[in-house]
């Protein structure tokens, strides 16, 4: 089943990417990425309550919430970032890149989280940054 949704995740994002490259045309980034950001709060928000997991909160470990608060940090910080390369750069170019973070993820995992690197995602890893500089070079 995670797989399922990990490729709904890569077919909406892809979807993302293309209609935030033609709606940001004539408008400020941030603008844009305030506007994407209220409407996914309205959606998350929307999918708490039909599945009435909003009681949850009071349960939320102080580690959690320091935790969840730093993401949503990152998030945010990430999406401003992407918004302008996406309306500065070509999106051919910009999504590999963005993408990238998927090596530097796996980097962290193994260096914070302690995760064991194995061949099959160290090879990945170096075909994935290949990939990435294949893609964004003239």
């Amino acid at each position: 089943m995670w797989f399922l949704f990990a490729c709904l995740s890569a077919v909406f994002a892809a979807l993302t990417s293309i209609l935030a490259k033609i709606g940001i045309e004539g408008i400020s980034s941030n603008l844009a990425t305030a506007i994407r950001t209220a409407v996914v709060l309205v959606m998350a928000w929307a999918i708490v309550l039909m599945t009435g997991t909003q009681n949850e909160i009071a349960s939320i470990s102080k580690k959690s919430w320091i935790f969840l608060v730093l993401s949503g940090i990152a998030t945010g910080l990430s999406w401003l970032c992407y918004y302008k390369a996406l309306q500065i750069g070509e999106a051919s170019k910009v999504v590999p890149v963005d993408k990238f973070s998927v090596v530097i993820t796996m980097v962290l995992a193994f260096v914070v989280l302690h995760e064991v690197p194995n061949v099959k995602t160290i090879l990945g890893g170096i075909f994935i940054t290949i990939g990435t500089f294949i893609m964004i070079l003239k």
